[in-house]
């Protein structure tokens, strides 16, 4: 299996001085997908919970409904320069045809929302997905939601190693830790979550918190709305889109979520203060 980290020369510089030593980097590396032989589209992900990412993946484009759309997942041969197998290439056998409007080859890499903007990608979300969000509930307090981001800290462990990766994390409404995924596109790690929700029989997720580390843009409200995840919280700020979704699809959105203070841009009836 490819590893997750790599190590690189670098010239460390700073005011004592100037070293020349070994650094550790996050991998990045393409995987493409594909379904009964014929390749969907190409994904730049750090290698790890492939077969949750392409679970996530496939069920946020509205390709599948659940884990039992897919009969198999497999790698493929994909060789390096040496021949040896990269595991970067994934062949997805569907339980049922899908409509061939559905599967047809796509390119993701140029798109950060779907290649929708403004009205027509709020109307798009809220026609596409299953798992409508409750009017009311879960409640949840500050106090909890104080606690979620150092909680998610605490699980990056290849963060730790290479300073350089997003993370996602899945919550009770009582603040308790159920998984934790990281990966070079924050995109990619909400989708190994719900990946991994899915294949846990957890979606419609409506009694679960999804934080995420950085911001909160319009792809992942999006995400949490299809997976019916009523609450994400972002350390960082939220898109105008991103909150303009929140409202529209009833998700509360809580971002400059850092220690006791916090910003409620939708959603407030669920937090309680």
């Amino acid at each position: 299996m490819s590893r997750v980290t790599a190590r690189r020369r670098t010239l460390r510089i700073s005011p004592t001085g100037t070293v020349d030593r070994p650094d550790t980097l996050a991998v990045e590396e393409p995987l493409e997908i594909r379904t009964g032989g014929q390749a969907l589209t190409v994904t730049m992900r750090t290698p790890g919970a492939d077969i949750d990412l392409i679970h996530g993946f496939l069920f946020s484009e509205g390709i599948i409904e659940s884990a039992r759309d897919i009969r198999t997942a497999r790698y493929c041969a994909g060789t390096d320069e040496n021949g040896r197998n990269t595991y970067n290439v994934l062949d997805v056998q569907f339980s049922d045809p899908r409509p061939a409007a559905a599967v047809k080859p796509r390119n993701f890499l140029t798109n950060s929302a779907c290649g929708l903007c403004g009205k027509t990608a709020l109307d798009e979300v809220r026609t596409r997905t299953r798992f409508p969000l409750p009017e009311h509930g879960p409640l949840v307090d500050t106090a909890t939601l104080a606690t979620l981001p150092t909680q998610l800290r605490s699980g990056q462990a290849l963060f730790d190693a290479t300073g350089g990766l997003h993370g996602a994390a899945l919550f009770t409404a009582d603040g308790t830790l159920l998984a934790v995924r990281e990966d070079i596109g924050r995109h990619n790690a909400v989708d190994k979550l719900i990946g991994w929700a899915l294949r846990e029989s957890r979606i419609p997720a409506h009694d679960l918190l999804l934080m995420v580390s950085g911001r909160a843009s319009f792809e992942l409200v999006q995400k949490a709305v299809m997976a019916g995840i009523p609450l994400l919280g972002a350390v960082s700020a939220p898109s105008s889109l991103a909150v303009d979704l929140a409202a529209e699809a009833g998700l509360t959105l809580v971002g400059f979520l850092r220690g006791e203070s916090m910003n409620v841009y939708a959603g407030a009836q669920r937090v309680r203060h």
